[in-house]
């Protein structure tokens, strides 16, 4: 496994682990982070409770992510790694109304 990563992000064995481990830490601070949000909003139905909490998490894991890259020193590959999500976020978004139709 960490052979395949290491060589799908080009990196050393060394740098696969320390990114493994801001995944987990940046994942985490997400979580903590969304929590004490929901906690401010007060929401009593179920239902909104999860998707306002999915949209959260959703915008503030990658400035976590990042946040927490700066100190390990990995800021640029994650840097990278969020634009390169957002690409393709984008152009599927875009590829989608290109559609040939016949």
């Amino acid at each position: 496994m960490f052979n395949n990563l290491q060589k799908k992000w080009k990196v050393s064995g060394w740098q696969v682990l320390v990114i493994l481990i801001i995944f987990a830490l940046g994942g985490s601070l997400t979580g903590f982070i969304g929590r004490k949000l929901m906690n401010v909003f007060e929401i009593e139905m179920a239902l909104l409770y999860i998707l306002i909490y999915v949209l959260i998490i959703t915008i503030i894991w990658p400035a976590a992510v990042l946040v927490v890259s700066i100190p390990f020193g990995q800021f640029p590959f994650f840097r990278n790694y969020i634009v390169r999500i957002g690409n393709r976020l984008f152009n599927r978004k875009k590829n989608n109304g290109k559609r040939n139709r016949q």
